[in-house]
C-alpha cells in the first residue's frame, strides 16, 4: 500500500489493482509462495473493506442517490467475507480451494468494478480534493488498525467500530504465531 499524498479514490483503485495483482500470483504460484501471496490477499482484503466500510460508505450513504449504491457494496463484500473465510479456514492447499477461490475473485472483481463505476463518482462528486485527501489519511490509519481476517457481519460502520479492534488484536496475534511457526 503506498503511502503517496492521493486521494482516497487514487488509494482504494491502486489497493483494487493490487488486489488483481494478488489473485493472479495465488492462481499461478505453488507451495509456500501460494501460502504467502494468499496470505497478502487476505489481509488486504480484509483491511481494505474495513476501512471502507468505515469511512467510504458512510460518506457515500450520505449524499443523494448513495443509500441504494451502498446497500449493494454491502450485500457484495458480506458475500465476499464469507467466501473467504471459507478460503482462509481450509487453506490454499485443500481440496476444493481453486473452486472456490475463481468464485472469490470473480466476486471481488465485480465487487471493485462497482464501486469504481458507481461508488467513487458519487464520492468525486459530493466532495471536494481537500476532502478526499483527508479521507485517504484516515483510510490509511484505519488499515493499520484493522482486522486482518475476513469478518462476515460486520459491514457497517458501527460493528466495525465496537468489534473491529478486538478482532484485529486477535487476527494480528493469529498471524504472528503463524509466522512464527512458519519459520
Amino acid at each position: 500500500m503506498s503511502t503517496d499524498k492521493k486521494d482516497v479514490i487514487a488509494l482504494l483503485e491502486d489497493q483494487h489493482q493490487e488486489i488483481r495483482r494478488l489473485f493472479v500470483v495465488v492462481e499461478r504460484a505453488k507451495g509456500d509462495e501460494r501460502e504467502d501471496a494468499f496470505r497478502d490477499l487476505v489481509r488486504l482484503l480484509s483491511v481494505h473493506e474495513t476501512a471502507e466500510e468505515e469511512l467510504v460508505h458512510p460518506e457515500v450513504r450520505r449524499h443523494d442517490g448513495g443509500e441504494p449504491v451502498v446497500e449493494a457494496r454491502l450485500g457484495e463484500e458480506h458475500r465476499a467475507k464469507e467466501l473467504l473465510s471459507t478460503l482462509d479456514d481450509i487453506g490454499p492447499d485443500a481440496e476444493g480451494f481453486d473452486t472456490l477461490l475463481i468464485q472469490l475473485r470473480d466476486d471481488v472483481l465485480a465487487h471493485a468494478e462497482h464501486e469504481e463505476r458507481s461508488e467513487f463518482p458519487l464520492l468525486r462528486q459530493a466532495c471536494d480534493s481537500k476532502r478526499l485527501a483527508a479521507m485517504a489519511d484516515t483510510v490509511r490509519a484505519a488499515e493499520v488498525v484493522a482486522p486482518t481476517r475476513p469478518h462476515p457481519g460486520t459491514e457497517s460502520a458501527a460493528k466495525n467500530m465496537l468489534l473491529g479492534p478486538p478482532a484485529a488484536l486477535m487476527d494480528r496475534a493469529r498471524d504472528a504465531i503463524r509466522n512464527v511457526l512458519k519459520h
